[in-house]
C-alpha cells in the first residue's frame, strides 16, 4: 500500500514506525527538515521537507497514485486542507485527519463529503477517553485492545499469587470457566515471551495475554486475580474536559452489559469556576471537588484511602506521575497516569504507578485499527 504521511510528529512518526515494516510504501511530509531526517535515518521510507499544501509537492511526493493519506500535524486546518486537496486533486480513496476542535464534532458534514473529504476523522481527546472506559471496567489489566467492533477483547493482565489459575497450566482456563469463550494467547516472563503449550504454567508475575469475548474478559481476570472486582471508587483529576468524558462514556455504555459503573465517582479540578461548570454538566453522575490534585490534602478529603482507582490527566506529565504517586501512598489500590512522554512512560514502568497511557497512543491506535481494517 502507498500510504502518505503529513506531519512528522509524534503522531506521524508513530504511525511511520508502525506500518514502515509491512511492505508499505510510506512518504512522509513535514517542514522540519531535522523531524525528516531523523526518520530517514532510522525508517526505509521516503522522507520530503516542505509545505504539505502544495500542489507540486504532493504531486511530487507521488499523490497522484497514493492510497491513503494520513493527515496528523499539530493544526487542524494542515490536516483538513491536506484531506481536500487529496480528494479534490489527487483522487486519494482514503483520507485520515486528526482533528482536535471539539466544536467542529457538531458539524459532521463539514468535516466529510461535503467539506473538507476526510473519510476518517481521528479525535485524539475520545480515543484516549474510550481507552479509559475499557481501562476502568477492566481495572486489573495493564492494557486492553478491541477486535471485530468491540465484540472481542485482548487483555493483559498481570499473574497474581492467589489467583485460582496462578499455578496451573494455561489450558485449564476454560475448565475453570466453561460458560465463556477465551484463551490464553501469550505469557510474558520477565521480560521474556515464553513459547507456549496447554502444560504450560502460569506463575505470579507472569504477564498474560488473553483473547476473550468482550462480555467474559473482566470474568476471565478473576482466574488470574487473588481478588480481582470492578472499580466502584473512581478519583478523576486533573483534566475537566476529559473528566466530563469518561463521565459520560461511562453512563452511556450503561446499555451494554459488560460495562460496569463505579458505584462512587468523584472529580478534583483545580480551578473553581471549571469545578463550577463541571459540577452543573455532570449533575448526580460524580462529586466535584476543587482543589489541587498533588495536595495530600486535597486527596485526603476526596476519599482516597478507599479509592480502588485513581487517574490522573493533566498536561503535566511530571504533576501526574508525582500524584498517582502520593495516592497510592495513601491508599489507592489502582492507579493510572497520563504520560504523553515516551522515555517517563519506559522510566516508570513497573513502578508503583499500575498503568501508564497516552494521548499520542490512544491516537495511533486509533489510526492503525483503520489502516489494518479487515486483516
Amino acid at each position: 500500500m502507498k500510504i502518505l504521511i503529513i506531519g512528522a510528529g509524534r503522531i506521524g512518526t508513530s504511525v511511520a514506525e508502525s506500518l514502515v515494516s509491512e511492505d508499505n510504501d510510506i512518504t512522509v511530509i513535514d517542514k522540519n527538515p531535522e523531524s525528516i531526517s531523523l526518520l530517514q535515518a532510522r525508517f526505509d521510507l521516503r522522507g520530503i521537507v516542505g509545505n504539505a499544501l502544495s500542489p507540486a509537492l504532493l504531486t511530487e511526493a507521488s499523490a497522484n497514485d497514493t492510497d491513503l493519506l494520513i493527515a496528523v500535524t499539530s493544526s487542524d486546518e494542515t490536516n483538513l486542507a491536506a484531506t481536500l486537496l487529496a480528494d479534490k486533486l489527487f483522487n486519494i480513496p482514503t483520507r485520515i485527519a486528526r482533528v482536535r476542535n471539539e466544536e467542529l464534532r457538531s458539524y459532521p458534514r463539514i468535516l466529510k463529503e461535503e467539506g473538507f473529504s476526510a473519510t476518517t476523522i481521528i479525535w485524539p481527546e475520545q480515543a484516549l477517553t474510550r481507552y479509559l472506559v475499557k481501562l476502568i471496567n477492566i481495572p486489573e489489566a495493564l492494557q486492553v485492545q478491541e477486535f471485530a467492533e468491540g465484540r472481542v477483547s485482548l487483555v493483559v493482565v498481570r499473574a497474581e499469587a492467589g489467583g485460582p489459575m496462578v499455578g496451573g497450566p494455561v489450558g485449564e482456563l476454560n475448565a475453570h470457566i466453561p460458560n465463556a469463550c477465551a484463551r490464553i494467547a501469550a505469557l510474558f516472563r520477565r521480560n521474556q515471551c515464553l513459547s507456549i503449550t496447554g502444560n504450560t504454567l502460569i506463575e505470579a508475575g507472569d504477564e498474560v495475554t488473553f483473547v476473550a469475548d468482550a462480555r467474559h474478559a473482566r470474568l476471565v481476570t478473576t482466574q488470574l486475580k487473588r481478588r480481582a472486582k470492578a472499580a466502584r471508587n473512581v478519583i478523576i483529576a486533573g483534566n475537566a474536559e476529559l473528566s466530563l468524558g469518561i463521565v459520560n462514556a461511562l453512563y452511556e455504555a450503561d446499555e451494554d452489559e459488560s460495562v460496569a459503573i463505579p458505584a462512587a465517582i468523584r472529580v478534583i479540578e483545580a480551578d473553581r469556576r471549571e469545578a463550577r461548570k463541571l459540577a452543573l454538566a455532570l449533575e448526580s453522575r460524580a462529586i466535584v471537588l476543587s482543589g489541587d490534585f498533588d495536595d495530600e490534602d486535597t486527596l485526603l478529603s476526596a476519599g482516597m484511602e478507599n479509592c480502588d482507582l485513581f487517574i490522573a490527566l493533566s498536561d503535566d506529565d511530571e504533576n501526574n506521575i508525582l500524584s498517582t504517586l502520593l495516592a497510592k501512598k495513601l491508599g489507592a489500590k489502582r492507579t493510572i497516569a497520563l504520560v504523553n512522554r515516551r522515555i517517563y512512560g519506559e522510566l516508570i514502568e513497573g513502578s508503583r504507578i499500575d498503568v501508564t497511557v497516552s494521548q499520542t497512543q490512544a491516537a495511533l491506535d486509533e489510526i492503525i485499527r483503520y489502516v489494518r481494517h479487515g486483516d
